[in-house]
Order: structure tokens, then C-alpha cells, then sequence
């Protein structure tokens, strides 16, 4: 039965707006009951706007809250650390945004204090959550795509709405750390969590704008299993935000496109008023998206984690995800500075074993043999009509084709 939950939300900024659009339209009862902001009058606009009865300046007065029992933190990313060190110190489960820290330092700090005080913990990666995302992963677990080679994942846009993004100090870094995480985490989803990341090659460099974080960077994650993960983030792209990803295997092929071009095309002469997340336009040719925290997966992220919370297990995205995540972007920002292949630095590693990462890691196609000597590379269908081989001599090793 579900149980409603009262929550602390930390952040009046685009993601809170976003949760709290979330948590107050879906099905469940989970209602925001107190908000915190940088000041009072935003605090207090926010909360008159989303129909939240308390609201607040002070952090650690949301969190103390004796009413809730749930913290969710949409706070810059240099408050996580302290946010979840406060929430624990309640008892509260608390829920944090993505990046989980600056660095895995940070991250792993989190971790732990989450699991000693045994306190129930989320990661919000919303865009693990999409409708296509979880639709696409089924088919994964179910062998569709037979072993997982090679995943790219790609965020670009213009540029995000918040002064403290653009702050390395504050925020950590800049593209990488604010969209690749959500590019990791997407390609842990499909190569398979409990494959481990091992090193990275990665080129960052800032292009555009007069900050000194990157904003534009591209990066390749080898995994245990030789499986090859690729990310492209920039805040350089222009025309909105494009959200796509490619999963390749020894069995098939999925393209995905979450934001742009995905069937919602829209002219006009006029103003179009808001549109989407990032939208750099309103008028001429649009792309609007139909139900935007659907489609950028709030609502499924919020219903594993209360539903999680509920039954005693964890959530598809752990803290210890977040580690992860935030010790692949570490090797990334290595990589960048030293323009060579990097490690990935995991001081701790306990890998999942769902089906979902089984049928990634373990569904290897066995070897064709033909005529007894012969392994079969390649056949296929040529245009005169004829049925062209390609093999190989498994004494010598030559290459040969045939033609039936």
C-alpha cells in the first residue's frame, strides 16, 4: 500500500521546478511540504506557486522539518556533501540530483555516510529513467542486441540556466560533470553495471564562452569486458538541447533520440511562447515535447525511489552509481590534462549482478564453422542477387570469400 510521503525539497531552481512539477501531478500522494531557497522571497514565491505550505532560507531548517520524512536535494552541486550529512543526521532518506559530488572523493564521502547510518538513498539520474531508456534496456536484458559492444551518448545545448554552472569551483567542472554524468550513467545502464569501467580517453577544451571549466569535451571509457563506451557533451551546440543515444551489439543496433526531431515539428510566424528545456527559439521551425518531465523520465525516477523505499530494496540508481559516475569523469578530467589513456580509480567496487547486466556481459555468439574448416566472418546478399561468404581458414588463418 502506498504510503505518502512528505518531503523537504532543497533548490527553487530549474530542477526543483521539475521535481516538484513530478511529485505534484503523477498518481502518487508524495507532496512537497517544505521548500528551500537562497531567500525568503524566493522560497516563498516558490512555495505560493506549487502550493507548498512551509518554506525557508535555511538548509538546515528545511531538513529538520519534523513533518517530513524524505529530503531531495536540488541544491549546486558544492552543497550535496553537506545537504546528505545533514539529512542522515535526521534519519530521513534522502534523494540527490545528479552529479552526486564534485569529485569521487566527494562521492564516496556521501556513500558512506549513507550506508553507516543505514539510511535509505537515491541517485536522481532522471534521464536513465526515460520512457524510451527503460524500453530499450528491457531489450538488452532480453538478448536482443546479444553482447553490448559500443555505446554513445550524446547531450549538447547552449548552456545551462544557473550563474554557479559556470563556476569550476562550485560546480566541480564544467560540460563534463553537468551532462557527462548523465552520458556514464546511460552507458553503465547498457554495457552493464557490473562491468567494470577500467580507463578513459578524453579531449575537453573551452571553445566559446569566457569561463575557465570546459565547455565542450568527448571522451571514450573502455570497459573489463572490451566494451567501449563514448560520450559527447558540449554547451556549445546551438538549437536547443539534443539528447541521443546509439547501442551497438554482436546482435543488433537501437537509436535513440529523446528531444529533438521526435516527431513533434511545429511552424510558426509568430511567438510560440515556451517550448522545451533549452529551446533557443519562438518562432520559425520548433520542437516541442509533449510531456517534458515524462519524456526526460521524472516521473519513472520518482516512482522507483518511492517505490524502492517502500518495498526495502534499492533503487535502479544507487549512491554507489554515482561514485561510479563521478570516478569516470575524475579519469576524464586526467585524461584531458594529460592527453593519454587514464585509469579509472575505484576504491571501492561491488558490482551488481541484475539479468539486465547478465545478458549484456554473457551473450556471446559461438563460432559458425563451415565445411569444417572454415569460420564464418560474414554473409550477405549481393545486388546481382548472389550470396557472397566471407571466411576464414581456421589452420592458416586466411581470408577468403565464396560465392553460392
Amino acid at each position: 500500500m502506498e504510503k505518502e510521503h512528505k518531503i523537504t525539497l532543497l533548490g527553487a531552481g530549474l530542477i526543483g521546478t521539475f521535481y516538484s512539477m513530478t511529485l505534484h501531478n503523477q498518481r502518487r500522494r508524495d507532496r512537497v511540504h517544505n521548500i528551500c531557497a537562497v531567500t525568503m522571497d524566493e522560497a516563498e514565491k516558490f512555495a505560493k506557486q506549487w502550493n507548498i505550505p512551509n518554506w525557508t532560507d535555511s538548509m538546515s531548517e528545511a531538513i529538520k522539518d519534523p513533518e517530513t520524512d524524505t529530503v531531495v536535494i536540488g541544491v549546486p552541486n558544492y552543497l550535496h556533501g553537506e545537504a546528505v550529512q545533514m539529512a542522515v543526521e535526521t534519519g530521513k532518506a534522502v534523494l540527490c540530483t545528479k552529479p552526486l559530488g564534485r569529485t569521487a572523493a566527494e562521492a564516496k564521502t556521501m556513500l558512506d555516510v549513507v550506508e553507516k547510518a543505514g539510511v535509505f538513498a537515491g541517485y536522481l539520474e532522471d534521464l536513465c529513467y526515460t520512457p524510451k531508456t527503460l524500453k530499450a534496456i528491457d531489450s538488452v536484458r532480453n538478448g536482443a542486441l546479444g553482447k553490448i559492444l559500443w555505446v554513445r551518448s550524446r547531450e549538447t545545448h547552449p548552456g545551462p540556466h544557473s550563474a554557479w554552472f559556470w563556476d569550476k569551483e562550485k560546480a566541480g567542472g564544467g560540460a563534463i560533470v553537468d551532462l557527462g554524468c548523465h552520458c556514464i550513467e546511460i552507458i553503465r545502464s547498457f554495457v552493464g553495471k557490473n562491468i567494470r569501467p577500467v580507463e578513459v580517453l578524453c579531449t575537453a577544451d573551452t571553445m566559446v564562452h569566457p569561463i575557465d571549466a570546459e565547455d565542450f569535451a568527448i571522451a571514450l571509457i573502455k570497459f573489463e569486458n572490451r566494451a567501449i563506451g563514448q560520450f559527447e557533451v558540449s554547451w556549445t551546440f546551438r538549437g536547443g538541447m539534443d539528447l541521443r543515444d546509439e547501442i551497438s551489439g554482436t546482435e543488433g543496433t537501437i537509436w535513440l533520440n529523446h528531444f529533438l526531431r521526435t516527431g513533434f515539428d511545429m511552424y510558426t510566424s509568430g511567438q510560440g511562447g515556451y517550448v522545451a528545456e533549452k529551446a533557443e527559439a519562438e518562432s520559425g521551425w520548433l520542437f516541442p515535447v509533449g510531456d517534458e518531465v515524462h519524456e526526460l523520465g521524472y516521473n519513472h525516477m520518482f516512482t522507483d525511489m518511492f517505490d524502492a523505499m517502500e518495498q526495502g530494496r534499492a533503487p535502479k540508481e544507487t549512491f554507489f552509481d554515482g561514485y561510479v559516475v563521478n570516478a569516470i569523469m575524475d579519469a576524464c578530467y586526467k585524461s584531458a590534462a594529460s592527453s593519454q589513456w587514464e585509469p579509472v580509480d575505484l576504491e571501492l567496487w561491488k558490482p551488481s549482478k541484475s539479468l539486465q547486466d547478465k545478458a549484456s556481459d554473457e551473450t556471446v555468439p559461438g563460432e559458425k564453422l563451415i565445411d569444417g574448416k572454415y569460420i564464418l566472418i560474414k554473409r550477405e546478399h549481393m545486388p546481382d542477387g548472389q550470396v557472397k561468404e566471407i571466411l576464414k581458414d581456421i589452420n592458416s588463418g586466411e581470408i577468403i570469400q565464396r560465392i553460392e
